[in-house]
């Protein structure tokens, strides 16, 4: 299941962080990629220890994990620190698969889902689209400035050459509860389903009924 999401980060934030970035400390983002990656890796990755870094990281995240459509569609167990990535120059990434462990010690986490939050509008910068190569054939997402887009850790994905202005994006991977993207993307129906009913009709027995379908399967399906 791939969920685009809008208007995660307001226009504020949005700035905040831009300014932020501007003068920011990068790094060859290689250094945070597996042996392979780093064949088909090229952009800038904020370095971890800037303290304008860390202050990023704990607003992002909290707009992240406050999100209701982001909680119904990852159910977050865990999640990396989230990266600050900048693309310029020609500067690409290649397809690739992310890495199905990172981290380290109490740290340590599966990947279920990997998240792209655009911070720069689309017309500011040609190229760098993410690219999924999935069954259903490949997908491009250049998203609103704000927007995130989640999608299987396991799929198989490029960043395409950025050849005008440059692309800043937050990135992370996510240990879900609930492991299995397909049972994810049920979870994910019922609760929108639900909600939908609730908007309009308000706490019904169908509203009940759906809701108890719901917690009883993430109790047969969850993970902690």
């Amino acid at each position: 299941m791939i969920v685009c999401i809008g208007e995660i980060l307001k226009p504020e934030q949005l700035q905040r962080v831009r300014v932020a970035l501007d003068s920011g400390a990068f790094e060859d983002g290689r250094k945070s990629a597996g042996w392979h990656a780093r064949l088909v890796k090229n952009n800038e990755q904020m370095q971890m220890a800037d303290q304008k870094a860390q202050a990023l990281r704990a607003e992002v995240e909290k707009a992240l994990t406050g999100h209701p459509v982001f909680q119904m569609a990852a159910r977050p167990a865990k999640m990396t620190p989230i990266l600050f990535s900048r693309y310029r120059d020609g500067m690409t990434y290649g397809n690739h698969v992310d890495d199905p462990v990172m981290g380290r010690g109490a740290g340590r986490l599966r990947t279920d889902i990997s998240f792209t939050l655009f911070l720069d509008d689309p017309e500011s910068y040609d190229g760098g689209e993410l690219v999924t190569d999935t069954s259903a054939g490949e997908q491009s997402y250049k998203l609103p400035a704000g927007s995130a887009v989640i999608y299987p850790s396991s799929t198989l994905h490029r960043v395409e050459p950025v050849t005008r202005g440059q692309r800043r994006v937050a990135i992370g991977w996510i240990q879900s509860t609930i492991r299995e993207p397909a049972q994810r993307e049920v979870l994910f129906d019922l609760d929108t389903a639900r909600r939908q009913l609730f908007d309009r009709e308000g706490k019904t027995a169908e509203f009940d009924l759906l809701t108890k379908s719901l917690a009883n399967l993430q109790r047969q399906w969850v993970e902690l």
